[in-house]
């Protein structure tokens, strides 16, 4: 539909270049409001990547502060993060600023989660994808101390996550950051590490093993998470995210069929 109305009232107003530049625009509108995740169109999708950035900054500001002090570590891996969601001059500033907000002794950052539910919670996608960017900054120094831990169990609950449901992902998480960039762990326990990455065991069947391996590729495919608000910028982090998932299985295969051909 507003394909058509976009065909139309550009030849109206700038003639036939204006009915190309309308049928564009048309169609990015009615791909939103017919592709999105059940109808959602594209001001929701703007208003989506709006919150979940804010939330981002805002709580990664807050749990480097929830210590006490920020970290070098935590600065540095919070540039990175700006350095590697390709954001301009500008769209730093704002992050900055966001993160120095949530770093405040008394800023409240119930509202804010608040809104993100409101916005965002009906993606599980959404909400898990806040969580794992929030312990990868929690681990930037290494591992999480008390209090990093108690504030992310309570963000978790807040999103709706049980303490056995946090507890599987955070151990997924920091198994997974062993094979970033796409390398095998070299360590004596790598496979047990891969095993863990992937939420699943040594006892795991093929079969459990490969539907779990599917099911978080489908958690961090692009096209789902954009369709569902995550802001574009975001999109090479999750895929950075489904590198490390995908060496981890290639190394369980590897070694069960080595096990196969030897026995």
């Amino acid at each position: 539909m507003f394909k058509i109305l976009g065909v139309v009232a550009g030849f109206l107003v700038l003639g036939f270049l204006g009915s190309i530049l309308g049928f564009i625009v048309g169609s990015i509108i009615d791909r939103f409001k017919s592709t999105g995740t059940g109808g959602m169109n594209i001001f929701t999708a703007a208003r989506r990547q709006s919150v979940f950035l804010e939330t981002v900054f805002i709580l990664m500001g807050k749990l480097a502060k929830v210590d006490g002090r920020i970290s070098e570590n935590e600065v540095a891996h919070v540039e990175q993060f700006m350095r590697q969601l390709g954001m301009t001059s500008e769209h730093r500033i704002r992050a900055i600023e966001l993160f120095k907000r949530g770093a405040l002794p008394m800023f409240d950052i119930k509202p804010k989660l608040a809104e993100f539910m409101a916005v965002c919670g009906s993606s599980r996608n959404l909400r898990q994808m806040l969580l794992v960017y929030l312990i990868s900054v929690g681990l930037s120094d290494g591992q999480l101390n008390a209090a990093e831990s108690r504030f992310l169990k309570d963000i978790a609950g807040r999103l709706g996550y049980s303490k056995a449901a946090f507890d599987r992902l955070l151990d997924m998480v920091i198994n997974q950051m062993r094979f970033a960039g796409g390398q095998a762990a070299s360590s004596a326990g790598a496979l047990e590490d891969a095993y863990k990455a992937l939420g699943v065991n040594r006892h795991s069947s093929d079969q459990e093993i490969k539907r779990a391996y599917r099911k978080l590729m489908s958690q961090y495919h692009p096209d789902k998470l954009t369709g569902q608000g995550l802001p574009e910028e975001m999109i090479s982090v999750a895929t950075e995210q489904a590198k490390e998932i995908q060496t981890a299985y290639d190394l369980i295969k590897k070694h069960r069929t080595q096990n196969r051909t030897t026995a």
